[in-house]
């Protein structure tokens, strides 16, 4: 007669993109012939942890079950992939075999070395934010994990260097393992930095270093407190580039909800040196204007990985050259554009990303890039400049607030030995405007200027009076501004407004920032 079944039973977490979901991982011990099935719609390295895991368990001196074992990864619909589960698949396995307890509670992730060692799972930020949320606060890492782990706000996290100390820590009595080097004391509970630990500032390029560009450097002030994309379109040498490195550097520090999501994109990509630390620093991306469309925006095999649009999520994504990019790989930031998400779909499922970035492009003025001023050098026909702004899609530049040129810098700028404001000082101007703005849209469940829906710019608190904006109204009208670009210029008074302290914009406010978006409808930029 045989008896109850045997049953083991941890806990995991699959990733959908950024998204976990909590896995139930079961393991039973039966009678039949020796084996180990691994079902639950695992991936081919899920597969592969099979043998991984018998030799981690063999060499941590507590071998597997020479009975027939299958583990069962619940929800079974759910697609499973990585390494990641290969410390709740064993001691599942060693709870079937009455060999540890208390395995229930705990979510388990970490990857398994053929010596027993625990490695670092990517993603294991957004893993533990999903158990969490799920109500599993407790988790168990590989050690080098403990730092990233700890970054989740009511997670008490246990990080081991090998099988051999967690088998011990949930009750195990494992023979001396093989590789004894590895024994040691277990890191306990809250190893790592305290949640909310800061990453070092280090060194940021200064503003005090650009020549000139004053109305560059105001249009660059207005973007940073308000959240608005930028255009900088001039010649070769102007300062488009330096300009744009700079905003980084004058942007406010991120919040606690952006630097999560911003450290846990990095774990996603495999970055785990910098996603040990919360990223409170606005991210920089500067890709290549040769980067394909999966490099932008995120895409490969099987469930899409986050690209540049994402990773630079809460910062500044800079296009030198944008012209030159794919234009298809350019229109595809419309969508984050709008909604500071991108929702990647492919065969196997859909994922979606975080994608609230500030867009800086730089364009020269024509193919050979001396159209700008009086064009003296230039030798492009009309035909060709017309083919080269068209790369940029109206719709595109349509959704970029402000638009400016850079002029070629002159002689009595560069050698006067003067230097311009320094980027402490336009922060510290910047501060107080991001402050105001947050306090007015806070009931709003927003926090920029440049994320006001049109409907409250029409017809509510943040709606302004016919007066002020009569400019812009009458260059609706004359249709040198889209609806798209109305509602722009209306969050660009707003932040004009509260960078001057003003508690409603004025007339003046919605003249600057029609002049900040001159280049139009009523131009040929598309």
């Amino acid at each position: 007669m045989s008896g109850p079944p045997v049953m083991g039973r941890t806990l995991a977490v699959a990733l959908t993109g950024m998204h976990g979901h909590l896995v139930e991982v079961e393991a039973d011990i039966g009678q039949s012939l020796p084996g180990f099935v691994l079902l639950g719609l695992p991936d081919q390295s899920l597969q592969e942890s099979r043998d991984r895991i018998k030799a981690a368990a063999r060499n941590s001196g507590l071998p597997l079950t020479r009975r027939h074992l299958t583990v069962n990864l619940v929800p079974a619909a759910l697609h499973k992939r990585g390494p990641g589960f290969d410390l709740a698949i064993v001691m599942a396995a060693y709870a079937a075999d009455h060999r540890v307890h208390g395995t229930e509670g705990p979510v388990f992730l970490a990857e398994l070395g053929l010596d027993g060692r625990l490695r670092h799972a990517p993603g294991v930020l957004p893993c533990v934010m999903a158990a969490v949320e799920a109500g599993h606060p407790e988790v168990v890492v590989a050690e080098e994990s403990c730092a990233e782990a700890a970054l989740v706000p009511g997670a008490r996290v246990r990080g081991f260097r090998s099988l051999h100390e967690v088998i011990v820590a949930f009750g195990g009595s494992p023979d001396a393992p093989l590789a004894s080097a590895l024994a040691g004391p277990a890191s306990g509970p809250g190893s790592g930095p305290a949640p909310g630990a800061a990453e070092d500032p280090g060194t940021m390029p200064d503003l005090a270093e650009v020549a000139g560009q004053f109305e560059a450097r105001f249009a660059l002030e207005v973007a940073a407190a308000g959240g608005h994309h930028l255009l900088l379109e001039g010649s070769p040498g102007a300062g488009k580039t330096m300009l744009a490195e700079r905003l980084p550097g004058i942007l406010p520090p991120l919040d606690d909800r952006t630097a999560l999501e911003v450290t846990a994109v990095r774990s996603l990509s495999g970055r785990s040196q910098d996603a040990a630390r919360l990223i409170r620093r606005a991210p920089f991306q500067a890709p290549h204007h040769s980067a394909s469309m999966a490099a932008l925006v995120g895409g490969g095999s099987g469930l899409a990985r986050p690209g540049a649009a994402s990773l630079a999520h809460g910062g500044v994504l800079f296009l030198d050259e944008a012209p030159e990019f794919d234009r298809r790989a350019l229109d595809a930031l419309r969508q984050p554009l709008e909604s500071g998400t991108i929702t990647l779909h492919r065969s196997s499922g859909a994922v979606r990303y975080p994608s609230r970035f500030q867009l800086v492009l730089a364009a020269n003025p024509c193919p050979c890039g001396w159209g700008g001023g009086r064009g003296s050098r230039c030798r492009c026909s009309s035909v060709q400049r017309r083919r080269y702004t068209a790369r940029l899609s109206g719709p595109l530049l349509d959704r970029v607030d402000i638009q400016v040129t850079v002029p070629a810098v002159e002689a009595v700028a560069l050698t006067s030995g003067a230097a311009g404001e320094g980027s402490e000082a336009v922060r510290r101007r910047i501060l107080p405007a991001v402050t105001r703005q947050a306090a007015r849209l806070r009931p709003f469940g927003l926090s920029r200027n440049a994320h006001l829906p049109a409907a409250l710019l029409r017809d509510g608190e943040v709606a302004i009076d016919a007066r002020a904006r009569a400019g812009a109204d009458a260059a609706l009208d004359r249709a040198e501004l889209t609806a798209r670009g109305h509602a722009r210029v209306m969050r660009l008074a707003w932040t004009v407004a509260d960078l001057r302290g003003a508690d409603r914009p004025s007339a003046e406010d919605v003249d600057t920032a029609l002049y900040l978006r001159r280049r139009g409808e009523g131009e040929e930029t598309a």
